[in-house]
């Protein structure tokens, strides 16, 4: 007689709910919308970075550049902005 052993793996809670709802909740999110608006400033330094330069300067450059001069100040305008609109 042969014992059949199975190992039954759980989704997290989090997991259990439809698709498109996390997204939503997770979209709801404050971090979720700082992320998005940080990572379009990141873009938007390497254009204006490869503008100066004349050559594509890549992203990590423009990313660690970004950090360094920017990151500070902006990060403390975006959330004064939006504690305004009332975000978690």
């Amino acid at each position: 007689m042969k014992i059949r052993r199975e190992i039954i793996f759980t989704k997290p809670a989090a997991a259990t709910l439809p698709e498109k709802l996390a997204r939503a909740v997770a979209r709801q999110s404050s971090l979720y919308r700082e992320v998005v608006a940080e990572k379009e400033e990141i873009l938007r330094h390497k254009w204006f970075m490869s503008e100066r330069a004349g050559r594509d300067v890549g992203i990590t450059l423009a990313t660690l550049d970004w950090i360094t001069h920017h990151r500070t100040g902006w990060r403390k305008s975006w959330r004064r902005k939006n504690a305004a609109l009332g975000s978690d």
